[in-house]
């Protein structure tokens, strides 16, 4: 009898390992887990407690791939949860004090109102924090302004440790969850194991980040037939199609591409000589210096200063640059044609107008939204 208990024992055992891994998946505990691999080959995917349904907009649905969840990391209502935790909560800094959402902060689309993100130990860096939402559209294409994230898991890796950021060891900070009171418990609900750890922190803000979608501005609304532009945001949208004018589709998109961008890398003019190499530093190659990623048009009336650097305060300062503002560098785009005479060289009537187009990309929902906010 004992050992037919013991058999069933082990029995059950083998099953319930087997279920909540698939043959092929890399532990994600393990010194050679690579989340990139497991992406690709489709190999890895994990037993969810309760499946959370991205809310797809019609738009979106319409006109772009579909999102792009890895098979390793599928969206969990309890995944999404303890990622909004774990996004607000400054428990992941050096000293407590910081959190993501202390530079991605929702009122400003999830960016910063500074110019430059400043450190729990009041050091400031040389960039703006980039607004934060519609990830889960970004298929292929690296993460931060210089592309040095590969994929959205890896993003919150390197502003734990960072000097000039939160300035911590994962050590330190997976100890400090670990001892707290409720995080284990969330960690089992979301991936069935109440042992912590980067991968596992880096995965649920994942997954948190990818329900961060924006597609309800008055431009959405007016694609959908909702409601009417007016005269000015429509001429300032045949600015932004125009060649001869704004020239702005090449890397921001059309009414067909409601990402409002390219996710691409490009020297858009900004300087004749680089400082901040941008994706150059990333990749080692001179020809990407002062390349930095196409930021989204959406939700510009809320994520002021603009740029890599936070160099232009207002949307004017953005349009001014493009229009008589552009400097030559042996890098520059082959889309910024008007280089030669300083840009584009809109009227004052088109600016204002391309102005009220872009103003029109703005979607007050998302930054109001309750399941975006602390909880």
């Amino acid at each position: 009898m004992n050992r037919i208990l013991t058999y069933l024992f082990l029995s059950s055992c083998i099953l319930l390992f087997s279920c909540a891994k698939k043959e092929g998946c890399t532990d994600p505990l393990s010194l050679n887990y690579d989340p990139e691999a497991e992406v690709d080959n489709g190999s890895c995917e994990y037993s969810s407690p309760t499946p959370y349904e991205l809310n797809v907009p019609p738009l979106f649905a319409q006109n772009i791939n579909p999102p792009f969840i890895p098979n390793n990391n599928p969206l969990t209502v309890e995944g999404v949860a303890l990622g909004r935790k774990l996004f607000f909560d400054p428990i992941l800094s050096g000293d407590g004090t910081q959190a993501c959402a202390s530079c991605h902060t929702p009122q400003f689309s999830f960016g910063e109102s500074s110019q430059f993100s400043t450190g729990i130990d009041g050091i400031q860096g040389d960039r703006n924090a980039m607004p934060l939402f519609n990830m889960a559209w970004n298929w292929g294409n690296k993460f931060f302004w210089d592309g040095r994230a590969p994929h959205l898991e890896a993003q919150a890796i390197a502003p734990v440790v960072n000097p000039i950021e939160m300035h911590n060891t994962w050590i330190n900070a997976i100890h400090s969850l670990q001892n707290h009171p409720q995080y284990p418990q969330l960690f089992e609900a979301a991936f069935e194991t109440s042992i912590i750890d980067s991968i596992l922190v880096t995965k649920a803000i994942a997954q948190f980040e990818r329900t961060l979608i924006s597609a309800n501005s008055r431009f959405d609304q007016y694609l959908m037939g909702q409601i009417s532009l007016t005269p000015s945001e429509i001429n300032g949208f045949d600015v932004f199609m125009d060649e001869t004018r704004g020239d702005c589709f090449h890397c921001h998109g059309n009414a067909a591409n409601p990402l409002w961008t390219d996710n691409d890398f490009h020297n858009n003019g900004l300087d004749a000589s680089f400082t901040d190499n941008g994706l150059g530093i990333t990749t080692g190659d001179p020809n990407d210096n002062g390349k930095f990623k196409t930021p989204s048009l959406r939700n510009l009336a809320y994520s002021a200063p603009y740029m890599h650097d936070g160099r232009f305060a207002t949307i004017d300062d953005v349009i001014n640059h493009y229009s008589e503002g552009l400097v030559w560098s042996s890098t520059i785009d082959p889309l910024m044609k008007k280089v030669g005479q300083g840009g584009v060289q809109l009227t004052p009537q088109d600016k204002a107008d391309l102005k009220a187009f872009l103003l029109s990309l703005s979607d007050p929902d998302f930054i109001n939204n309750p399941d975006f906010q602390a909880p």
